[in-house]
């Protein structure tokens, strides 16, 4: 199993009380912690506005942190979980990623996704289509993405988007383009996109769901003639980690005390209820072993973590590597 870690960006409240102009050296340093352990990726949210609500905290974008990641650290994996297609034209957004690709060496990811944010959606001027369009664009902008990162070149006629004779040069450093991580369990339309391209999928951490999306994606690719082994399945799990029950609720507390300052209680307790689901990675580290152990049975060979205490504690991360990782290696 191999191991992912979300940077905190600001989009889930994560960055609370932390001045603006420190909110770069707190992202900058733990991505350089991050490269220099045990993590084999580390990862973004591409998203305008914060959950579980809008407010006018900080929420910094995607691939503007690519970009600084890429040339700020040495080793580890790039990724965003997810790129929404639509915010950006996929030919141009194929640009973006080859040239981050190029400055960081060849560590780029791109996680695609149709988006869902509804409020930053109609915020910044991109209407709201219906599912379906959404997921659309998401077909044809991985196709665009493919052929341009493979070509160098690319023309393309689709219903949603038209490219005449762009070029992409230079190409991404990695042989056959940037790694596709087509993200969403949409089981009639997102999980036959990634039959078709990806390279790896991302979707539910809850083990039943895991195990029947996974068997969807193998009838799709079944169907489409691609390879199921050769997909990397991967999931997102939420963690708070202690050294007891007791650590992780006062954890928990802590975060709580800082976001209903600045968000609606409710719905705060909403967003901090996945910390405890069954689904999550929260726990001691025993038990969160536990946890990954039984969805590394199901396939789930990739995890990547998102702890929202890690702008201002990272004891958390640091027993995830020291007692998590090596369990599961």
């Amino acid at each position: 199993m191999r191991f992912g870690l979300f940077i905190p960006q600001g989009w889930r409240l994560d960055l609370v009380d932390i001045p603006t102009e420190e909110h770069w050296p707190v992202m900058r340093d733990l991505a350089t912690y991050a490269d220099g352990s045990a993590w084999d990726s580390l990862w973004v949210y591409d998203h305008f506005h914060t959950v579980p609500v809008p407010t006018e905290e900080a929420t910094h974008e995607a691939w503007t942190l690519m970009a600084a990641y890429a040339a700020t650290t040495s080793r580890i994996k790039l990724g965003q979980m997810c790129t929404a297609m639509s915010y950006r034209n996929p030919v141009y957004l194929a640009k973006v990623a080859a040239t981050t690709d190029i400055i960081s060496g060849g560590r780029v990811q791109m996680g695609i996704g149709g988006g869902w944010y509804e409020h930053e959606w109609r915020a910044y001027g991109y209407g709201f289509p219906s599912a379906g369009e959404r997921l659309a664009r998401l077909d044809e902008g991985v196709q665009i993405m493919r052929d341009a990162w493979r070509d160098g070149t690319v023309s393309f006629d689709g219903k949603h988007y038209q490219v005449d004779g762009a070029i992409v040069q230079p190409k991404p450093l990695q042989d056959g383009g940037i790694p596709m991580w087509i993200a969403g369990g949409g089981e009639k339309v997102t999980l036959r996109i990634a039959a078709k391209y990806a390279q790896y999928t991302n979707f539910t951490s809850e083990p039943g769901g895991f195990a029947h999306k996974s068997q969807v994606l193998a009838d799709h690719c079944h169907k489409v003639g691609t390879d199921f082994e050769a997909i990397v399945r991967s999931a997102n799990f939420n963690a708070v980690i202690g050294e007891s029950e007791a650590d992780v609720r006062d954890r928990v507390a802590r975060l709580r005390a800082r976001q209903v300052a600045k968000a609606d209680e409710n719905a705060v307790d909403a967003m901090l209820s996945t910390l405890s689901a069954p689904e999550s990675a929260s726990g001691t580290p025993e038990q969160v072993v536990e946890k990954l152990e039984k969805m590394r049975q199901l396939g789930c060979e990739y995890a990547i973590l998102y702890f929202p205490e890690a702008a201002y504690d990272r004891s958390g991360i640091e027993m995830f590597e020291q007692q998590v990782i090596p369990a599961l290696r």
